[in-house]
């Protein structure tokens, strides 16, 4: 969501650290395009004009100006008021006697239903027990697709069909949380295209009648300032607790997130960063800022890396290594497990000083060469992956024709792999007790 406004303004840092030491005209210059970024990444202009403000102000302060390094002294000075900007985090409030309510408000097409359904998930992994509710009697086949993502997850759905008032579905399903155990009820309410009386008279309801702990936005990150008025409509009328912004990893220019916590007083809880249900992050305002301005997010990446990575097999696979015993199977599997951590692109956003290589390759690219890689593998037969050396001439074209790939391609993968094996040897001592790094990595060649 922030890539052109993370692009342009490491580019104005770039030409800052060109200069040895900096002038107040330097600075001024500076915070002229980094007022530019920003009003073209759609953040309201006033907030703008006080964020430009602030660091300039201390940017000017006799101490950078001094600096040996002040590039680096005026980036830091950004970064800190970007954090300042976004907010504190602000977690979920689901304690205190069960079962919390949670109730998602928001205009129509927002992704209110999806969301129910991965906040629902991320809570289960939380270790809570949460009961969707269907509550938007008004779009058409809204209760079912909320059945359809309670089916898929696994986790139960409280519906009535579209004859009662959502007031009393609510108001039904908090008592039978309290029956069947459940200590977090997530409301699915209903949208309209746009704001009305009668919206907001029913939400006012829900809100007597089942006393939320949480009444979250649900807003579209590509709707851009509108959400920040969205925002302020709402929070006016049944006082908001939180924001979920939905498709950031859009093309929307992020202006909204910036800007939101601001304007409305309210704060970024989570967000939706693709369209499985396990892509909803907690917003955390330190680490949006640093992959806004190109230094990674190496917590978020150590976090998906646990979600995702099976212990007991990466325990496996250390000790193949150690053994020197590393094949195209164990290949394939770290592969996988790769996959479950997210697109490519995204990944690279999290690692520090590697946000700006998905701009020198096609988008695409790194994604279809890792589809490339596994299907060749995947038209191996087991013998093949655990001994590569058996593949001759007429097996390479088999292999080929099973993964739709040219036998050039399947040679390649065969010559990286086999570096990549004499790599590892080398850093393994062979078994000799050295303690191997594991190749969470593409071999070369193959798009990274």
């Amino acid at each position: 969501m922030f890539d052109e406004l993370s692009q342009k303004l490491q580019h104005t840092f770039d030409r800052l650290a060109g200069r040895g030491r900096l002038t107040e005209k330097d600075v001024d210059t500076a915070m002229r395009e980094v007022k530019l970024a920003l009003l073209e990444a759609d953040v309201n202009f006033k907030v703008v004009r006080e964020f430009v403000q602030r660091v300039k102000e201390k940017a000017i302060g006799e101490e950078i100006l001094k600096s040996l390094t002040p590039a680096q002294v005026v980036v830091k000075i950004v970064h800190d008021e970007l954090i300042e900007l976004l907010g504190e985090p602000s977690r979920l409030n689901v304690d205190g006697p069960p079962p919390a309510v949670i109730m998602l408000v928001g205009l129509q097409g927002s992704g209110k239903t999806t969301t129910a359904g991965k906040l629902a998930n991320w809570l289960r992994q939380q270790g809570r027990r949460p009961l969707l509710v269907a509550a938007d009697t008004y779009r058409p086949a809204a209760v079912r697709q909320l059945q359809v993502l309670g089916e898929q997850l696994g986790i139960p759905v409280h519906a009535e069909g579209i004859e009662p008032p959502p007031p009393e579905i609510a108001e039904r399903a908090v008592h039978q949380a309290k029956r069947l155990g459940h200590d977090v009820v997530i409301i699915d309410t209903a949208g309209r295209l746009q704001v009305n009386e009668a919206l907001m008279e029913e939400l006012e309801e829900i809100k007597r009648r089942v006393a939320p702990r949480e009444i979250l936005l649900v807003a579209d990150a590509m709707t851009g300032q509108e959400a920040v008025n969205v925002a302020r409509t709402f929070h006016e009328r049944v006082g908001l607790t939180g924001v979920i912004f939905t498709k950031v990893d859009g093309d929307a220019r992020g202006g909204a997130a910036l800007s939101i916590r601001k304007v409305t007083g309210v704060p970024i809880k989570f967000l939706g960063v693709g369209e499985k249900l396990d892509a909803l992050e907690p917003f955390h305002p330190d680490r949006l800022a640093s992959r806004i301005l190109g230094m990674g997010d190496v917590l978020t990446l150590v976090e998906k890396a646990q979600q995702t990575i099976d212990v007991e097999k990466a325990q496996q696979l250390e000790q193949r290594l150690m053994e020197g015993k590393f094949d195209l199977e164990d290949f394939l599997e770290q592969l996988q497990q790769l996959k479950k951590m997210g697109p490519i692109t995204q990944l690279l956003d999290l690692i520090p000083g590697f946000s700006g290589l998905k701009h020198q390759i096609p988008l695409d690219v790194t994604e279809r060469e890792l589809r490339k890689i596994e299907a060749i593998i995947n038209s191996m037969t087991r013998e093949e992956r655990r001994h590569p050396q058996i593949i001759n001439a007429s097996r390479k074209r088999r292999i080929a024709r099973g993964s739709g790939t040219t036998v050039q391609e399947v040679n390649q993968l065969l010559k990286q792999f086999r570096m990549m094996q004499r790599m590892i040897r080398e850093m393994t001592g062979k078994g000799r007790g050295r303690k191997p790094r594991l190749p969470f990595q593409l071999p070369p060649g193959f798009g990274l």
